[in-house]
């Protein structure tokens, strides 16, 4: 018993350990973006990027990526987060969907927020309808990142076999690479400010995950000490 207990609380660490590392890895991706390459108005590595795209694209890639690039709209992300919610309440399953919620108008208030403080102009010359609001980072891929992210969260909680949670958490993450991936060949971001989305959206996700994990933990101590005391 006390090998097993021991055994766990060193895969706890572990895991603790390697989450630390990914969060803090993404921030400071996040940051180094930011500083090096908005900030400084370095412009080398989106250049380069933009110049293999429209190298290696034709005319119906383009159109794939426009229909892919509406996943990581609002038109599409609200409905879907509506019905999702929607679902787990129908479902009783109240703690998520307010989780869900939580996620969803946090993650997109905090992308606002930093589009107003770095207020980053969008690349010159878009495929198709100007925008004008600001560039970084991506709201698309910060935004379908972690919606794929909940989406797995949910799955992985589920009751399908381990390798059907694998195939659909690899499909999705795969996914919301695609529409990161869209805004730079429609030319409506740069690539940093993709890959900064992409950052963003991966540290949220761990901190939101780490403190539903708190609170939770703390909703179940009271319970714990009043059947324990019965």
């Amino acid at each position: 018993m006390k090998e097993w207990i021991k055994k766990r609380i060193a895969e706890i660490s572990l895991k603790a350990a390697i989450t630390s590392f990914l969060f803090i890895a993404a921030l400071f991706i996040f940051g180094f973006i930011a500083d090096e390459i908005v900030l400084e108005n370095e412009d080398l590595f989106d250049s380069r990027v933009f110049h293999f795209f429209k190298n290696n694209t034709g005319p119906r890639f383009v159109q794939v990526m426009r229909f892919i690039t509406f996943f990581g709209s609002s038109y599409f992300l609200f409905p879907a987060y509506t019905l999702l919610i929607s679902y787990l309440l129908i479902k009783r399953q109240r703690q998520n969907a307010i989780d869900v919620l939580i996620i969803a108008l946090s993650s997109t208030a905090l992308m606002f927020a930093f589009k107003i403080f770095f207020h980053r102009h969008r690349p010159d010359l878009p495929l198709f309808k100007a925008l004008t609001n600001y560039s970084f980072p991506s709201g698309h891929a910060l935004s379908s990142f972690i919606f794929c992210s909940v989406l797995i969260f949910l799955i992985r909680k589920g009751n399908l076999a381990a390798k059907w949670k694998w195939a659909l958490s690899v499909l999705l993450i795969f996914f919301s690479i695609a529409i990161g991936i869209s805004r730079i060949v429609l030319r409506y971001h740069y690539a940093s400010d993709v890959l900064a989305g992409f950052c963003l959206g991966f540290a949220w996700v761990l901190f939101s995950l780490w403190l539903q994990k708190k609170i939770s933990k703390k909703a179940l101590a009271p319970e714990m000490i009043n059947h324990t005391g019965h």
